[in-house]
């Protein structure tokens, strides 16, 4: 069964943007289907943390909406687990999508006109 989700990911900011659009390109990769369109990212940039993790203090926030079947899930998510370059992340089963797009060299957060 296909369900649209969400996921928000912390990588770490050490990070260049390069590297983290190769990742996300990777794990999107892994939960991909024939008739899905491609994964609407929205890139946050860096941020300061509410408090430490890994004992780091800024991390770089990705949004991202995508549809999959449920069974490729557990590798998406297992895949994600083993990357050092991620901090934290959670993955959403989502009806809606409320997720603004923007381009990672768009600094500037735009809303949309209603």
């Amino acid at each position: 069964m296909v369900r649209p989700y969400e996921v928000v990911y912390i990588f770490d900011s050490a990070l260049e943007e390069p590297a983290i659009n190769e990742r996300l390109e990777r794990y999107h990769s892994l939960v991909k289907h024939a008739d899905s369109e491609a994964p609407r990212i929205n890139h946050w940039g860096k941020r300061s943390l509410a408090y430490p993790i890994k004992k780091r203090e800024m991390g770089y926030y990705v949004v991202a909406n995508f549809q999959a079947d449920t069974t490729a899930l557990p590798e998406f998510e297992r895949a994600i687990k083993l990357d050092d370059g991620v901090l934290r992340f959670l993955v959403v089963a989502d009806d809606k999508d409320y997720t603004v797009s923007r381009e990672p060299g768009d600094r500037k957060f735009e809303e949309e006109e209603e």
